[in-house]
């Protein structure tokens, strides 16, 4: 109960000086070796231990390191002649490129030019040293000092490799953590082309012959390869979560999971972590988000009460479902909801892609959500019964409840968003006339223009039905969900003292809508829902909503105003 959870480090060394508790995966250095490789691209989703194992990668192989004692014990430790070939023997430069994003591109820019710096700092020793040409050094402190030019700044990682080479008399491996997230932010932020151009030149000068490489290791989330960034490369190699080539390095698998809750004596919350935070399926290996079983398994470690919660929403681009799904000329409604249903999709899954989303095919979208994590390949189990695989098609499904939650969340927040957009004084006047007629008609086309969650379970009607009022300067209050006995919905217009009451129900066919409305109002009736509002207002509508599917019936019933004396 006692163990150490590595919160906050993502660094190797930093974890082991601190006796944090940590999951071995050096046998991913191994791994790596056996490959015959200049560049070596490596694509998983965010927090899935990219940066953990690249800083693993630096302190084993750097050359200005003694290492032994951060591995002794560890996997790799019994590979005795690779330890003495490679450990500490070798020049490293390690980048990452996480930190560098923001609103407009000089922010993005000034924020490589800092990395650079930072790095610049970090190597510090070459500014002296005899072995380096004057001409590299000149640049280096310009760097350094953020100072540089803008050549200066693309050929960065070119020149501090041959001045690292020069120092050390050996070539020099390069570590790229992240490299796309600058590509990304831009994407988001409307500068994309701009950084691309720098992206580009920045790390191609180091590809192109380069005698000075031993050889590079780069991870990000996408193989952005329309983009150029890795011509040049000879022998690149790229292994993404298709891959079966290091499938048990990034993430947890279930062994590794159940040893941890073994160790700190949470065994039996087995289930709720599986249900939440497992289900990603990487090169047929089966494993669970790493950042969040460590946070939910710190948060069990201080009360077992602890229910799972979502912590991955503020890490990732969870824009990226929002502005799939605000592209009007594709139709992707029905696939959005078979996926919250719990369902499968097949989609062709395109590696090379780019983050340039406003120009994006459909099925380069596809391939970005399954790329980066919202997606994953949908386990045999997962299929139904007569799902008949297609030839150059992948079988799709989300992962988890965690990242159900966050489409459904963001599918929510567009439909509010839409709704408030709309003209829907229409609509207002149906309610306020108790025009059932239209407001069945009028509902019903919203409903069905509308992304599904939650499988048409009564919750989703209400929030529905709630979501139509969003932002029209009425009171709305919902008691649904606190079970306080009284109606789903009370919308109040105090100005014209005026107030609705809406009982929602799911209907199990068309054939019980009615019959269904007639129970919502009958409800309301019996249980005097409208007592308490009916003081003050002089017109109080109550409704009874039945749904069925994409199916909206709706009836009303007027409670007159009446003085109390």
């Amino acid at each position: 109960m006692g163990i150490k959870l590595p919160l906050g480090f993502d660094l190797f060394d930093k974890i082991r000086e601190s006796g944090c508790y940590y999951i071995d995966k050096t046998g991913f250095i191994s791994e790596l070796l056996e490959e015959n490789f200049k560049v070596n691209l490596i694509t998983r989703p965010r927090r899935f231990g990219k940066t953990l194992a690249m800083s693993m990668l630096a302190s084993f192989f750097d050359i200005r390191k003694d290492s032994r004692a951060y591995f002794e014990g560890l996997e790799i430790s019994g590979n005795q002649d690779l330890c003495a070939e490679w450990m500490n023997k070798w020049p490293v430069l390690f980048l990452t490129l996480k930190d560098v994003n923001g609103d407009t591109f000089e922010d993005a820019y000034e924020m490589l030019c800092f990395s650079i710096a930072s790095l610049c700092g970090e190597h510090e020793y070459l500014a002296g040293s005899e072995k380096v040409r004057d001409s590299d050094r000149k640049i280096f402190m310009r760097l350094m000092y953020q100072e540089g030019s803008a050549a200066d700044v693309k050929s960065a990682l070119a020149v501090l490799i041959r001045m690292m080479e020069s120092h050390f008399g050996r070539p020099v491996i390069l570590l790229i953590d992240e490299y796309d997230v600058p590509l990304a932010k831009a994407s988001d932020n409307g500068y994309y082309s701009r950084m691309l151009n720098v992206i580009r030149s920045f790390m191609g000068m180091v590809w192109k012959t380069n005698p000075a490489l031993k050889f590079a290791v780069v991870t990000g989330c996408l193989h952005i390869a329309k983009e150029s960034i890795f011509t040049g490369a000879n022998n690149f190699i790229s292994r993404s979560i298709s891959s079966k080539w290091y499938n048990r390095y990034f993430g947890f698998t279930e062994k590794e999971v159940m040893r941890l809750l073994q160790e700190t004596g949470l065994s039996g919350h087995l289930d709720g972590i599986k249900k939440w935070y497992d289900g990603y399926l990487f090169g047929g290996q089966e494993v669970y988000c790493p950042w969040d079983v460590i946070n939910h398994v710190s948060m069990l470690q201080k009360s077992e009460e602890a229910k799972p919660a979502n912590y991955w929403k503020d890490t990732s681009h969870n824009q990226i479902i929002r502005r799939f799904i605000d592209r009007k000329n594709l139709q992707v409604q029905d696939k959005f909801e078979t996926l919250l249903s719990g369902g499968v999709i097949k989609e062709h899954i395109l590696e090379d892609l780019t983050y340039d989303f406003d120009n994006s095919t459909e099925e380069n979208l596809w391939s970005i959500l399954y790329l980066t994590g919202y997606l994953t390949e949908a386990a045999p189990w997962r299929c139904p019964e007569k799902f008949c695989p297609e030839e150059g098609k992948t079988a799709l499904c989300i992962p988890n409840e965690e990242v159900r939650t966050l489409f459904a969340e963001t599918v929510a927040k567009w439909f509010t968003d839409n709704i408030s957009g709309q003209d829907r004084t229409t609509l207002f006047q149906a309610w306020w006339n108790g025009d059932d007629a239209l407001l069945t008609r009028e509902v019903t086309d919203i409903l069905f223009a509308t992304i599904s969650y939650f499988d048409y379970k009564e919750d989703y009607y209400h929030a529905f039905v709630t979501g139509l009022f969003a932002g029209a300067g009425y009171e709305v209050a919902s008691n649904s969900e606190q079970g306080t006995g009284r109606a789903d919905i009370l919308v109040k217009d105090r100005r014209n003292r005026r107030a609705i009451i809406i009982e929602v129900k799911r209907s199990k066919g068309e054939k019980q809508m009615e019959n269904d409305c007639r129970k919502a109002l009958a409800q309301m009736d019996k249980r005097q829902y409208a007592r308490e509002v009916l003081k003050g207002y002089e017109k109080v509508l109550c409704y009874g909503a039945a749904f069925f599917e994409k199916q909206c019936l709706i009836k009303s019933e007027e409670i007159p105003f009446q003085n109390e004396k």
